[in-house]
């Protein structure tokens, strides 16, 4: 009697099982690089405002009545939060970087997220994920948990760096705990936005906006003590509230932990009830054709960018408005304490005694959001070409690099645009509190930073050409990257060349002075010689690299 060879039977456990864990490290490498930049970013600003408080704020700290007048002030409080504990390496820490690294993770976590769920399944990269065993909600957790374990190690990773500063750990775990579920917060809203809307941008850009009220009710509940209560609202006013340092309050961060976990559960049990590479809004059946600006392919670049424009108007426009109405505040405080004008000015940011080395500071801020339009707009350009939706125009008898030259200029634009948004938003709030800032000089000094985004946007386009996915990176190289290397510079003392390296050292400060013509134009060269060469690159390269 002969044995008969029995077919392999494959465990369903087993199988779902290993399904998930290849879903899981398909996340893991999608999230990998980006991570790891924002876990050095986190942990080096902090690190280093940590080990050089004694030769920033001096041996002898600051004094009682400095402090209190510092805490009083509304301008302050609105713009940085409530001080708190800056009489200690740890407090001071918190208090400088909290913010900062707050929309840093929260940013990150909203736009990874997006990226590589809803943009992955509008892609048809999910079509085979969840053809097999996984659900819809089982793909969408394993990639939450990896956000979040990422985030969590951030964390973690930051607590130990500021005990090992020499702060305390009790008020390192709780600014480190703080800043980890500020962006695993990000990260469920993002995704109960994408279930709920059928595109990435339309899911990055309801996340993007719900941040933003938050950022501005955490700024207003800061400022204005009656309105306090706005200090409750995730995910920025409960990290505020904590008081690391001082107090170590652990308490408000139960509001951003609960809510963090309603609006993954959320998103989990949405995931299940819609269609694959759909959203619960749907355009409504029947509706007429929108052929509006669809006649060329310039007119189809501006019919791109008009939302987000919308949407990035709106916001740098109520910061600006903000920014011109504390004008008075700020300059009157600042000029009756020299200390904190002197800490402003070693940390990059001179001239705060008046009202136009005010604007002329925030200004040169300005350059770090419009930045960001651009080489998010040309990462959006990107997207588009590798899911396949511009193969039809690439083809068309108009060229490839017309299309480029389209999407370029059409930036260009929106980035003046924005610009000019904000010049009238800071104007009309100085002019609201009596503050001497005319439109001509706010108009100046806004659009003194045009050249240096439009470095930015070279630099995108130069990515484009080469063919690479990091094109939002290298685009905010010169804007974001240039100004970390300057506020690095200055808080290190380092070799005078070593801050000349940063566009940003080359920048005038209008309009309290004239703008820096010579360096303007070689600026505006470079980006030129940029485009020229991203644009000769994108003509050559394969189609969706």
């Amino acid at each position: 009697m002969t044995a008969t060879a029995q077919p392999a039977t494959t465990h369903p456990g087993r199988t779902a099982t290993g399904a998930g864990v290849a879903a899981a490290r398909l996340a893991v490498r999608q999230v990998r690089r980006t991570a790891l930049v924002v876990l050095a970013l986190t942990v080096g600003m902090s690190t280093l405002v940590a080990t050089t408080y004694a030769s920033t704020v001096g041996g002898d700290g600051l004094d009682t009545g400095s402090l209190a007048a510092l805490a009083r002030n509304p301008a302050v409080r609105t713009l940085f939060g409530e001080p708190v504990a800056l009489d200690t390496a740890g407090g001071f820490t918190a208090w400088r970087t909290g913010t900062v690294l707050a929309v840093l993770l929260s940013v990150w976590g909203l736009l990874a997220t997006t990226r590589i769920t809803r943009g992955e399944e509008e892609a048809g990269r999910w079509d085979l994920l969840l053809a097999g065993r996984l659900t819809p909600a089982g793909v969408l957790g394993r990639h939450l948990a990896v956000l979040a374990g990422t985030l969590a190690g951030t964390g973690i990773a930051l607590a130990a760096a500021l005990t090992a500063a020499g702060t305390p750990a009790r008020g390192a775990a709780l600014h480190a705990t703080g800043l980890a579920l500020v962006g695993a917060y990000a990260v469920a809203a993002a995704a109960l936005a994408a279930q709920v809307f059928p595109t990435r941008a339309g899911a990055t850009g309801g996340a993007l906006a719900l941040l933003g009220v938050a950022l501005l009710a955490r700024m207003v509940g800061d400022g204005v003590a009656p309105l306090g209560w706005l200090r409750w609202l995730p995910p920025y006013g409960p990290l505020a509230l904590t008081r690391p340092y001082q107090d170590d309050r652990w308490a408000p961060l139960a509001v951003v932990a609960v809510t963090t976990v309603a609006l993954a559960g959320g998103a989990l049990a949405l995931a299940g009830r819609r269609d694959v590479r759909d959203g619960l809004l749907r355009p409504p059946a029947g509706r007429p054709p929108r052929r509006w600006l669809l006649g060329s392919v310039e007119a189809f670049a501006v019919r791109r960018v008009l939302r987000p424009l919308a949407g990035w108007s709106a916001g740098i426009g109520a910061y600006f408005l903000l920014i011109g109405l504390l004008a008075d505040s700020m300059t009157a405080f600042l000029a009756e304490n020299s200390r904190f004008a002197d800490l402003a000015a070693q940390a990059g940011f001179t001239g705060l005694g008046t009202v136009r080395g005010y604007a002329a500071t925030l200004f040169a801020l300005l350059a770090v959001p419009v930045g960001a339009f651009a080489a998010v707009r040309l990462a959006a350009f990107a997207a588009a070409e590798t899911g396949g939706r511009l193969t039809l125009l690439q083809a068309g008898l108009s060229g490839r690099t017309r299309l480029l030259a389209a999407e370029a200029v059409t930036t260009a634009v929106g980035v003046a645009v924005l610009v000019t948004v904000a010049a009238v938003a800071t104007w009309l709030g100085a002019v609201t509190v009596g503050a001497d800032l005319p439109l001509a000089a706010a108009l100046a000094g806004t659009w003194n930073v045009v050249p240096l985004v439009l470095l930015g946007l070279g630099a995108a386009v130069l990515a484009l050409g080469l063919g690479t996915r990091a094109v939002a990176a290298l685009g905010m190289l010169p804007t974001a990257g240039g100004f970390l290397l300057k506020v690095v510079a200055d808080s290190l003392t380092a070799p005078g060349w070593v801050g000349r390296l940063s566009p940003y050292a080359h920048l005038a400060a209008v309009p309290e002075v004239a703008p820096n013509w010579p360096a303007a134009a070689v600026m505006l060269a470079l980006a030129g010689v940029a485009l020229a060469a991203g644009a000769w690159g994108y003509r050559r390269r394969d189609l969706r690299p």
